[in-house]
């Protein structure tokens, strides 16, 4: 795969993730391509976009995915859109690319 939705950071990463609010069950939906060549994660959660209710879903999403408390999980970008920036902290990162179904960096060329 090409582009990935995610970029090391201290102490964790930075993921590139495309949230569909109401979208019937919480989950992660594997990553998809956009028309601008960067890579996102999809996710999807039951609560909607009302007053931070499905950003508060995304950050628990990601948190049990990735074994973290979800105060090590933070939206810094996008809050109010459906493309945000998750930063993701208090893992090792390759743990973390494994909860998400990510090869470890460098598996895969």
């Amino acid at each position: 795969m090409g582009a990935r939705p995610w970029t090391a950071a201290a102490g964790g990463l930075l993921l590139d993730v495309r949230l569909t609010p109401k979208g019937g069950r919480d989950a992660l939906d594997g990553i998809a391509p956009l028309a601008d060549g960067r890579a996102v994660l999809k996710a999807r959660v039951r609560a909607a976009p009302h007053e931070g209710a499905a950003n508060r879903a995304l950050i628990r999403l990601i948190a049990g995915t990735a074994g973290v408390p979800a105060s090590k999980v933070d939206v810094i970008r996008g809050g109010s859109g459906r493309d945000k920036v998750v930063a993701v902290g208090g893992i090792d990162r390759d743990r973390l690319l494994a909860a998400l179904g990510a090869p470890p960096p460098g598996a895969d060329g």
